[in-house]
């Protein structure tokens, strides 16, 4: 949470790169998904807070600062998780409702 999703599983692991795959499989039982999975989930969440909070921002702006590595990688992860682009989500009333979650 404190890296907002952006931390690699080696960073995690730290110096036992040995245990990988324990990790992964201990993530999946745990909570459900992969850390990678997570980490995607978490920098979307960033990503909404970022929408929510300042509407006239550039997705670009918004990408950076919510840990992505550029614009395209920000909108195909927010396209798998809600189905609609980002600027389609700003003029839909799924970002009224998002407002209940997040503010």
């Amino acid at each position: 949470m404190s890296t907002n999703g952006s931390a690699s599983i080696n960073s995690i692991l730290k110096d036992d790169l040995s245990k990988r795959r324990q990790l992964e499989r201990n993530f999946k039982k745990q909570i459900g998904v992969s850390p990678k999975q997570l980490g995607k989930v978490i920098r979307l969440q960033t990503a909404l807070k970022v929408l929510l909070d300042q509407k006239s921002e550039n997705l670009t702006d918004i990408a950076y600062k919510s840990e992505y590595f550029d614009q395209a990688h920000f909108i195909k992860d927010f396209r798998e998780f809600t189905g609609i682009n980002p600027k389609e989500f700003v003029n839909h009333e799924s970002l009224a409702l998002s407002a209940l979650f997040y503010k």
